[in-house]
């Protein structure tokens, strides 16, 4: 929700005035909230650490306790299905440490194999990530992994995401995309100077002009 680009509190308005929806925390989100809290930072996040500062510096410190009162994992089930929200899988053991502790797994390339092998130790029916920015959707034996991709650092100016449904015991996944003119939005990291700019917009944004 936060941790790239410079609109973190237009987003955070729009998400916590609504009431229909639920919300887990990411990496970017920990690391920001732990230089707000004067934690220790993680070290795996160098690259970006002046740009998360710039974004709390910027950001309403009234989004700071609404985001801590967040959770990690959501798990639900619906028509007798099993459903884990999450935003990366954790290491094991690792689900309550501090985001300073590196408690994510590694990024696997998408494949079921590899999806499979990363959360070999999950029996949901259904799987949802991110953290990985490409699509990921793959069915197996036992789960179906999905993350309908990024959907605010694309390549592309599209916004990626997924519909859900589950009825009479079977998931039914549609992948939908939106188009929308970003160009603004990417003129914006030049105009307000947003640190670490040009790493941002060549590896989370694939170098749009």
């Amino acid at each position: 929700m936060i941790g790239i680009g410079p609109d973190t509190n237009e987003v955070l308005h729009m998400l916590f005035s609504r009431m229909d929806l639920s919300m887990i925390t990411g990496n970017h989100d920990e690391a920001i909230l732990a230089l707000a809290k004067g934690e220790e930072y993680p070290n795996n996040h160098p690259h970006v650490k002046v740009h998360h500062q710039w974004i709390l510096n910027k950001m309403d410190p009234s989004f700071i306790p609404k985001l801590e009162q967040l959770l990690r994992t959501i798990n639900q089930t619906i028509d007798g299905r099993s459903i884990l929200f999450t935003h990366y899988q954790f290491k094991k053991g690792k689900l309550h440490e501090h985001i300073s502790k590196n408690p994510f797994s590694s990024i696997v390339e998408p494949s079921l194999v590899n999806l499979e092998s990363l959360f070999v130790d999950n029996n949901e029916d259904l799987i949802c990530f991110g953290h990985h920015h490409p699509l990921h959707y793959f069915r197996g034996d036992k789960s179906i992994y999905l993350n309908p991709g990024s959907l605010g650092c694309n390549h592309k100016p599209t916004a990626p995401y997924a519909i859900v449904s589950v009825s009479n015991n079977e998931i039914e996944i549609n992948l939908e995309e939106a188009p929308y003119d970003n160009t603004a939005f990417l003129d914006s990291y030049q105009k307000l100077k947003v640190p670490e700019r040009e790493f941002i917009l060549r590896v989370f944004h694939g170098n749009q002009i």
